[in-house]
């Protein structure tokens, strides 16, 4: 952008947020139109040939003997002799009343008996066909006995030829069976014994896809082209009888089926296609069917049996027969409402933060803006599908989920836009000249350690006694180490290093690392401004006293902290990874809640004004995350923290994937605990500043999703298990839960490697790694947050830094075995859905497709516990 465009901006910060408003919600309403774009085949003119007919009302079923009554029956017949003047029914035990109604509408009908294994029944509907056909001669100007009762497998076809000969002998009017093509095919047999030929076509079942207008001249019409391709093969082997096609259609809704895509556009191309080419050909057919019929989702079809009408179950027609067709005639008010939504949003945004680059707004404006298109998306894509109460209780469930989904991508989305697109860091803080000795503040080191390896507490102490500062004490803390061996050396080690240091060994002691260092602010010399935290394994540089403690010239200062950096991990694979996974929240979230002030304090390479830490009550004692629990207090008391972004020390990493796995899951369960504790001043309008509220909620949300995602697999593979071993009553994910998951996944991934990428100084190779240990972490973290919201306390485990002896290579997976059965569940899974589903359907392939992801973490878990494992072999 240009000074002169930058000046502009800055000068009409609202006009500027109005107009990057407008353009993106207009954006938006172009996409809807862009999804909407009208189809175009060909136009019908005249009168259907016929309907394959259930009549069964909205909410009605057999299934539950809920059937319709004769107002119903006639209105729907009155309906269809507009179109047509043929129906076709299927039992004749079932609304009985129709064919005296459609004998008053003028309405004929080929009335068919429902045959299968129950021979009592087929008795009964045999004769109520013969009795109703000689009743109503002139209505009932057909007969089919038995309706894809071969392809069903029900009864053999000795058996039909005995019924249909019975029939025939009966009537006088003509008799057929009904079935697929191909059965007649394989029981040619049959037409000795029928009057015409019924047959089946279903181009959508063999998965052939409705393509018009394709460049390949054999993939234009396809779907219509193979039913009449059947077609015609059924005539030229049975050229002696009428061939009437007893049912052809497609569906409008439900889930697709191989290359065949269930849709308004699509019912609409295929049927105005065959009614044209029959009409050409002069066909017999019944289109199925005249109305949907939600009850048909029971009958082994899953959500497609209730989508094959002309008609919704309301009875309005779905689509038009000239001019173009709209897949969803109702977008507009969609786009409408989901531009309304996102507007406001979007200005507050744009306006708040104009220092961003615009690509920057723009970009969050245009995620706003998806967000809010996906919600009104999920709000009114139900009501295209005919649901019961139980899927309505299921949405109403999942929805805040995805609403929650949503709000973890747009805060993750606003760390992103500003780490990239900011103009410049508006808190930056950096070393400072150092004072003269006389000026500087007195500063008492606190290092409080619990059986740590004494060579590594003296390489720490060593570095404390090369600091080039004059006013400093350093006060080593030994709580409940039980070995003497272990303390004895480091308290040798102090008294050799001269009056700066001193060394306590308290056993017993509560309080773990709390109460350590509130032990040691009590012995602080009186001497000192400023209380220094670092860890047992850090070696400290010469000058990061000298350079930092300037900041406390500043009276609202009540922190400095610095980043935790790590050191000797450049030849080690598991070291590598895990330093470089921690660098990147000290690069990139660092900065970004520094902007208002709103920074995690760290346990390590912090200094703390001494009165403000006595002040605000010392060290708590309730929370194992001590350190992130003072940070917020000396906010909400109304102090700056500052953060430097230099590596002033270096630690080590942790020893072992159990150690690493430990650690975090202590972080996620303090910060539950500190949630909960400090709840009202997050939530409550008081001291904390909006920017320090929305970071102390939103910035633990990334580890919400860790447990929601352990939950949701959880959820994933009880129904996966369902699906495989009871497919009649466990059906596949809708689309509408599957889609925003996956784009959550995506965006999620791609955020965190570009920000690595500008802000973390490592190869490729590194941010690869790097987020396979962050992954492996994910089971750790999700236990933690539920321990932590369920539970008042747990053990504080300290973080082990030198390694362990090692064991059997089975052993090396001992500490991911939770992770292993979750990976192990999850492949069963795949392997159950990719056997019973496959690619047929576009719902099932993402369903896996989100199985594979579910698994990431935990199969991360295990790669990174054997490299650990081998990486401490090699160190060995």
């Amino acid at each position: 952008m240009s000074t002169t465009a930058v000046n502009q901006d800055s000068r009409y910060p609202l006009l500027t947020a109005l107009v990057l408003a407008l353009v993106v919600a207009a954006m938006n309403i172009g996409l809807w139109w862009w999804g909407n774009l009208p189809h175009g085949p060909d136009d019908w003119h005249g009168n259907i040939s016929g309907f394959s007919l259930s009549v069964f009302q909205r909410y009605q079923s057999p299934f539950k003997q809920d059937f319709p009554n004769d107002q119903q029956i006639d209105d729907d017949l009155k309906l269809l002799r507009k179109y047509t003047g043929n129906v076709r029914t299927y039992t004749m035990q079932q609304n009985p009343q129709l064919y005296r109604l459609a004998e008053k509408d003028g309405l004929k009908v080929m009335a068919g008996a429902e045959i299968d294994k129950r021979l009592d029944n087929n008795e009964k509907e045999i004769s109520t066909l013969i009795a109703m056909a000689r009743q109503y001669p002139g209505t009932i100007n057909r007969v089919i006995v038995g309706n894809e009762t071969l392809f069903r497998n029900d009864l053999t076809p000795e058996q039909m030829m005995v019924y249909l000969d019975r029939v025939r002998a009966a009537l006088h009017q003509p008799v057929s069976i009904a079935e697929p093509d191909y059965i007649w095919l394989k029981y040619p047999e049959l037409a000795e014994h029928v009057d015409f030929i019924t047959i089946h076509l279903f181009p959508f079942w063999n998965g052939i896809p409705v393509v018009v207008n394709a460049r390949d001249p054999a993939q234009r019409n396809a779907a219509l082209n193979a039913a009449l391709g059947s077609y015609h093969a059924i005539r030229q082997r049975f050229p002696n009888k009428p061939v009437v096609v007893g049912e052809i259609g497609w569906p409008s809704n439900g889930d697709r089926h191989e290359y065949a895509d269930p849709s308004v556009s699509n019912e609409a191309i295929f049927i105005r296609e065959w009614l044209n080419a029959a009409k050409a050909e002069n066909i017999d057919y019944y289109l199925l069917e005249a109305f949907d019929q939600p009850w048909k989702e029971d009958l082994g079809e899953g959500r497609t049996g209730a989508y094959w009408g002309m008609f919704n179950a309301d009875r309005q027609p779905k689509f038009p027969f000239v001019g173009p067709v709209t897949e969803d005639t109702a977008w507009p008010w969609k786009a409408i409402a989901a531009s309304l939504l996102a507007l406001f949003p979007m200005i507050w945004f744009a306006r708040s933060f104009s220092r961003f680059k615009l690509m920057g707004r723009f970009f969050f404006c245009a995620l706003i803006q998806l967000a809010c298109g996906l919600i009104t998306w999920s709000a009114t894509l139900p009501f295209n599908f005919y649901l019961s109460w139980v899927d309505w209780t299921m949405l109403v469930l999942l929805f805040p989920a995805q609403i929650a989904i949503l709000s973890i991508l747009l805060i993750n989305g606003f760390e992103f836009t500003e780490v990239l697109w900011r103009r410049e860091w508006v808190r930056h803080a950096s070393m400072l000249t150092p004072d003269p000795p006389e000026k500087q503040p007195f500063v008492s080191i606190h290092l409080a350690c619990y059986n740590e390896p004494p060579e590594m507490v003296i390489i720490t102490l060593d570095s404390l006694a090369a600091l080039d500062y004059a006013n400093y004490e350093v006060l080593v803390i030994d709580n409940n180490t039980k070995d003497p061996a272990v303390w004895k050396p480091v308290q040798e080690y102090c008294e050799k290093l001269g009056k700066h240091f001193r060394f306590f060994h308290l056993e017993p002691w509560p309080g773990y690392k709390a109460g350590a260092l509130n032990f040691g602010l009590k012995e602080t010399d009186p001497r000192a401004d400023v209380v220094a935290v670092i860890d047992a394994d850090y070696e400290v540089r010469a000058d990061w006293l000298a350079t930092l403690t300037g900041h406390f010239h500043d009276p609202k200062v009540a922190v400095v902290q610095c980043p935790q950096a790590h050191r000797e991990f450049e030849h080690n694979t598991f070291r590598r990874m895990t330093a470089w996974e921690y660098d990147g929240f000290f690069r990139i979230g660092m900065h970004h809640r520094n902007e208002r002030n709103a920074i995690i304090q760290h346990g390590t390479m912090t200094m703390v004004r001494r009165s403000a830490l006595e002040g605000t009550g010392g060290w708590s004692e309730w929370t194992i995350c001590e350190d992130a629990e003072l940070g917020l207090r000396l906010m909400h008391a109304g102090y700056d923290l500052v953060y430097v972004d230099e590596l002033m020390g270096k630690g080590l990493t942790p020893a072992d994937f159990k150690a690493y796995k430990s650690q975090r899951y202590r972080w996620a369960f303090g910060a539950m605990q500190i949630l909960k504790g400090r709840w009202s001043w997050m939530t409550k309008p008081g001291p904390l500043s909006g920017g320090q509220r929305f970071h102390f909620l939103t910035g633990w949300f990334s580890w919400f999703a860790d447990a929601l995602h352990l939950i949701f697999t959880l959820m994933a593979i009880f129904w996966t298990a369902g699906m495989v071993a009871y497919p009649q009553l466990f059906s596949l994910p809708m689309q509408l839960f599957l889609i925003p998951v996956i784009g959550f996944f995506f965006a999620k991934a791609i955020f965190g490697i570009v920000l690595y990428r500008a802000r973390v100084p490592c190869s490729w190779y590194d941010t690869l790694m790097a987020s396979l240990a962050s992954m492996g972490l994910s089971h750790a973290i999700a236990r933690g947050i539920l321990h932590g919201l369920t539970r008042e306390k747990t053990s504080f485990v300290v973080t082990a830094k030198s390694r362990r002896l090692g064991g059997s290579n089975f052993a090396a997976f001992a500490p991911v075995r939770e992770e292993g059965l979750m990976a192990i569940a999850l492949a069963l899974c795949i392997v159950g859905m990719a056997l019973g589903y496959g690619t047929r359907y576009i719902e099932g392939t993402l369903w896996i497709f989100i199985l594979a992801a579910q698994s990431i973490p935990y199969v991360s878990a295990v790669i990174g516990a054997w490299i650990a494992h081998k990486a401490g072999d090699k160190a060995g």
